[in-house]
């Protein structure tokens, strides 16, 4: 197969999974979950789980925003490194940050068990290489504060890491124990028919125009005309917050991606673990589970969607060039190249939280590297908040911190 396409590989791979209707009469719930990605996916799961009678809505298609597009690469390591975040919030927070991400891969682990996924979500092992000497030394002081907080990490010098990973470029780096990968596009699609099944309700192309709060309760007006009562709203909207949310608190980036052709020599030599480096913007890798190498980067400040799809073939030539300087011992050949735009905040953490503007309202905007952990670590924020229970990560991933 030699198809290139601007279509994210996760939706040509999965095809048509499931529909779902749109919603042109009123109803009444509980809570609406706006946001039919990974995020309200999640969500959705813990407020069935938790006994609310619960609506998700979506704009698009279940699963077609930046779900479709994401390379799915499960780390507990936030886009701030760990001794950098220390100094920012200091040593309780940021360590409370990062294990919140790595109990993160565990809770999904066993939610994909429990739902009997089929979305290929695997462990595996994480390596962060310095792709300049010059990055050695933070890299080492990183090493050092994860052992510190309690990780399983140990540094391998250039020498281990050109014999056991092929990489000659690298100066040395940081494998970790913890990490995972899945397909998040068939993973949405799983957990809402496991929720389904259970009382949840779901709509795609079903807008939301307006919410308006009245004796206590949400009146949401989609553009059917039709309206949903909802007690509460929790917004897993990701980047499209930034037309609702009228103060600027995340950057948008286009990010990129290639996948090869089947190649079972590469696949089976990398398939434990995830690999990344240093470089600005930093270049990733993992394997996919029908032997493909997935590779993204070259992230670049958002302007416009036709300007991010213009330099879609110029990036791709860009990666694949990447993957050939790090992996010399290796044949690459692209099969499909996406992009994608996603959010980067001020700390690398997310906004999970209240907003003064929106009443009996709550956002979970799992922005950066890991929009998934994070989005795991919102569903027992989101279940803390209904039940009026104080969360101690909410002071971190506050609006207005």
């Amino acid at each position: 197969m030699d198809l290139k396409s601007n279509e994210p590989f996760w939706m040509v791979k999965n095809g048509l999974i499931n529909t779902y209707p749109s919603l042109d009469e009123d109803k009444t719930c509980e809570v609406l979950v706006v946001g039919g990605g990974i995020t309200g996916s999640l969500i959705a799961h813990q407020l069935i789980k938790e006994g609310y009678s619960t609506i998700l809505i979506d704009q698009r298609e279940i699963a077609n925003g930046s779900s479709s597009a994401t390379t799915s690469m499960l780390q507990y390591e936030i886009d701030t490194p760990l001794y950098q975040l220390i100094e920012m919030i200091g040593k309780k927070g940021a360590e409370m940050c990062y294990h919140a991400c790595s109990d993160s891969i565990n809770i999904l682990s066993d939610l994909t068990k429990e739902i009997k996924s089929k979305a290929g979500f695997k462990k595996k092992k994480s390596l962060y290489f310095a792709s300049f000497k010059k990055d050695v030394d933070g890299l080492k002081k990183e090493c050092i504060a994860r052992e510190d907080a309690g990780f399983a990490v140990q540094w391998l010098e250039k020498e281990e890491i050109e014999e056991k990973y092929k990489i000659p470029t690298s100066y040395g780096g940081i494998l970790s124990d913890q990490g995972a990968s899945v397909d998040a596009f068939r993973l949405v699609h799983e957990l809402l028919a496991f929720n389904m099944k259970r009382g949840l309700q779901v709509y795609d192309k079903t807008k939301m125009t307006s919410a308006k709060l009245s004796k206590g309760k949400n009146k949401i007006t989609l553009d059917s005309g039709a309206t949903i009562n909802a007690d509460k709203i929790v917004y897993c909207v990701g980047y499209e917050s930034t037309n609702m949310i009228k103060e600027k608190f995340v950057d948008l980036l286009s990010t990129y991606a290639i996948i090869s052709e089947v190649n079972e020599d590469l696949t089976n030599a990398y398939k434990d673990v995830l690999i990344w480096n240093t470089s600005d913007p930093y270049l990733y890798m993992r394997t996919t589970d029908d032997h493909r190498m997935l590779i993204g980067g070259e992230d670049e400040e958002f302007s416009n969607p036709r300007k991010r799809d213009e330099m879609l073939h110029k990036k791709a030539t860009k990666l694949t060039q990447a993957f050939h300087k790090n992996f010399p011992d290796f044949k690459f050949k692209e099969d499909f190249a996406w992009a994608g735009t996603f959010g980067a905040t001020k700390d690398g953490l997310p906004y999970i939280g209240v907003h003064k503007d929106f009443k009996n309202a709550y956002f979970v905007l799992g922005f950066g590297g890991n929009g998934i952990t994070f989005s795991v670590t919102g569903m027992q924020m989101v279940a803390d908040w209904l039940h009026q229970k104080k969360n101690p990560l909410s002071k971190y991933f506050a609006f207005g911190r």
